[in-house]
């Protein structure tokens, strides 16, 4: 099966990034046989930056991001919204790659189900 997590929202202020960086590390574990894909959209692009420091005990979307990729998923970033916030020149996360509306296209027609966030 084939699972697209499509996220919009900025990594922290509301828990929703929180929320599906949990459900795909919760698939990679628990249904290893199952691809996940993330594609992140407006403000979540910004969660893929790397060097993000938060507070001690508090949820840190690049070490999520980090073992969704080292564990098999895949992350793309939509590269119109990384151009429209001046973000083309900063440095991401490893294993989270630039991407386009058309390749977001072709995941969703051969995705088995899609989640947004």
């Amino acid at each position: 099966m084939k699972i697209l997590i499509i996220i919009n929202d900025a990594p922290y202020g509301t828990e929703k990034f929180y929320n599906a960086m949990r459900l795909a590390m919760t698939l990679l574990k628990e249904h290893s046989e199952t691809e996940v894909l993330i594609f992140l959209m407006a403000d979540a692009v910004t969660g893929a930056l790397t060097n993000q420091n938060t507070p001690q005990g508090y949820y840190n979307i690049e070490r999520m991001l980090k073992s969704i990729t080292n564990k098999g998923g895949k992350v793309k970033l939509c590269g119109g919204c990384i151009d429209a916030r001046g973000l083309s020149t900063l440095q991401y996360i490893e294993g989270c790659e630039r991407s386009s509306m058309s390749e977001l296209a072709q995941w969703s027609v051969e995705a088995d189900k899609v989640f947004t966030f």
